[in-house]
């Protein structure tokens, strides 16, 4: 019986004991062994297994864990880590653990983000409730460990500021006169609670607030073994890592540990194998390959067990975009909307197929972000919307578009950006729209070349010819949606097949059906005649006649690069 696939599945032993699919990572774990740091900090994107690696440490080391004496143990049986037999005997369940998540100490006001971060540290003290009844600790601690997890009637923790501040700290003391063992603390997500206080206005006092607590805990604490930090954003040393000397950050641009975050071509070539889904491997490839970390190229998990998931249960037949529904892309379209000419130039060299170089910053506080646009390039590369494609001598990188999905959030970050560029001039979109109902081809011609001039092209390179429609297709949808007395669709059935866009203009009486064609090597003509032929053969007008439209327009429309040719009958 074939293992289930862990969709949206985070924890390392529901994963082991719950019989799912797992792509192998605990080399991580000897890596990290063997090449110690006090402060380790890990930056990917998002949904490339941080969290589910922080997970997997947490139970390899945690004392008291379900992590038996290494001959028996089960939830590392058979893994990488437990050919490493002296590793294993020396750190397997040895040392209290203090795992946490930022991702969810955020709010609207600085105080509803630290009820929060006293919520998630709170809780993670709760998990030790034995240091109540330690005979190793004293009063004047169990004291400190009782404020720890005080609460109110309402649930919420009542922990001080100033104990907030030491909690981690703290609770690493306590555990470490219990077990008579240094303590591992792992922390993913750490920049989380910094984005949303950029976001909502409190970004000092929060960057104040995690400087305190990390310096507590990382710097002064004579009580950790060592530390893992997550994140997407490499935040400046200067920010809230001041004075951590021993401190060692690994991007998406070092080599080392590139294999852990993501999986590897062979990983994907297995777990297809594994499911029977080997045809679907050239499909994977070009949505969901692409990145690169150091010199590994990498696919993003989380696409790869999703679509997998969906092809097994029959939810779908083709690749779709699970990425871009797992977060905000806000970045994307404020990059759009401050970018100058010159960068507008560039990211059309991006979607096109082609790379742009830029001097790549890793090492950001979010208040650079607002001053400079070159600072949007350093956050779109870390936080996965570009990849290297190589760097030069003097540190300049190549950077792409890394696969077929992050192409298509581009690609439709452009288009809500053109949908509301173009509401400005109401007058002109309008009289375009206007020229469909009297039929004014040249009108139409020169309406939607102007069009096309002011937005970003889909030129002859990387994309395939139907995404070059689908392109046309919606910056021409995006300019009908302005029509409120319009009833528009795309891709209605209609006769036999589905037109790219049918109009029914209700009040008039009037249908339109629209065939868009990209025109190979500027061949408009054929292209026209192709969609005409299209719309008569198929019969596309026959929805808009049985709706009681009177008079039917047929226009076939030709699209190269920023030119169009259209044609009626």
């Amino acid at each position: 019986m074939q293992t289930k696939l862990p969709m949206g599945i985070e924890n390392f032993k529901e994963i082991r004991t719950g019989g799912f699919y797992y792509v192998d990572k605990t080399g991580l774990i000897k890596t990290l062994l063997e090449n110690p740091g006090k402060v380790n900090l890990f930056t990917r994107p998002r949904r490339f297994g941080k969290t589910l690696n922080i997970s997997m440490l947490k139970y390899f080391f945690e004392a008291g864990s379900d992590v038996m004496p290494f001959e028996n143990g089960t939830l590392f049986k058979d893994l990488e880590i437990s050919k490493e037999k002296e590793l294993c005997e020396e750190y397997m369940g040895k040392f209290p653990v203090i795992s946490i998540t930022l991702k969810g100490a955020t709010g609207e006001s600085f105080e509803d983000a630290k009820v929060m971060l006293r919520r998630i540290i709170g809780k993670e003290a709760m998990r030790f409730r034995f240091l109540l009844k330690s005979d190793r600790i004293d009063d004047a601690e169990r004291s400190q460990y009782e404020a720890l997890v005080s609460m109110d009637k309402t649930g919420a923790f009542t922990m001080s500021d100033e104990l907030l501040k030491d909690s981690l700290q703290t609770l690493s003391q306590l555990l470490q006169r219990h077990y008579g063992q240094s303590v591992i603390i792992l922390v993913d997500e750490y920049d989380v609670p910094l984005d949303k206080a950029y976001q909502s206005g409190y970004y000092d006092s929060m960057v104040e607030l995690i400087k305190v607590l990390f310096g507590n805990a990382f710097k002064t604490n004579d009580s950790l073994k060592f530390a893992v930090l997550t994140g997407c954003l490499r935040i400046s040393k200067e920010s809230i890592f001041t004075g951590l000397n021993n401190f060692k950050v690994y991007t998406i641009k070092d080599v080392r540990y590139n294999e852990y975050f993501g999986f590897t071509d062979t990983e994907v070539r297995q777990m297809l194998e594994y499911y029977g889904l080997s045809n679907q491997y050239d499909a994977v490839k070009e949505w969901y390959d692409g990145y690169m970390f150091g010199n590994l190229g990498i696919y993003c998990p989380w696409d790869v067990i999703n679509y997998c998931g969906d092809l097994r249960d029959g939810s779908v037949s083709e690749p779709q975009n699970y990425w871009v529904n797992t977060s905000s892309n806000d970045i994307i379209r404020k990059f759009i909307d401050r970018a100058d000419a010159t960068t507008k130039d560039e990211i059309e060299q991006l979607i096109n197929g082609e790379h742009v170089r830029k001097l790549i910053h890793q090492e950001l506080t979010y208040r650079d972000l607002d001053s400079d646009i070159d600072n949007l390039w350093s956050l779109l590369f870390t936080t996965g919307y570009l990849t290297q494609d190589g760097e030069d001598g003097d540190g300049i990188s190549s950077l792409a578009i890394p696969n077929r999905e992050i192409h298509w959030i581009y690609t439709q970050q452009i288009r809500s950006w053109f949908k509301d560029e173009t509401k400005k001039d109401s007058h002109k979109l309008e009289a375009f729209c206007r020229a469909f109902i009297e039929n004014d081809i040249t009108a139409i011609e020169n309406g939607f070349t102007s069009y096309l001039n002011e937005t970003i092209s889909v030129r002859d390179t990387y994309v395939k010819k139907e995404m070059k429609e689908n392109f046309y297709h919606g910056i021409l949808l995006g300019l009908f949606g302005n029509m409120h007395t319009w009833t528009v669709r795309s891709n209605a059935e209609s006769g036999e097949g589905y037109s790219d866009i049918s109009v029914e203009i209700k009040n008039e009486k009037i249908g339109i059906v629209i065939e868009l064609k990209y025109a190979e090597n500027a061949s408009f003509d054929a292209a026209c005649q192709e969609a005409m032929k299209q719309i008569r053969e198929r019969n596309y007008e026959e929805k808009l006649i049985d709706d009681g439209m009177k008079t039917i327009y047929r226009y076939g429309i030709a699209c190269y690069k920023k030119r169009c040719k259209v044609v009626s009958d």
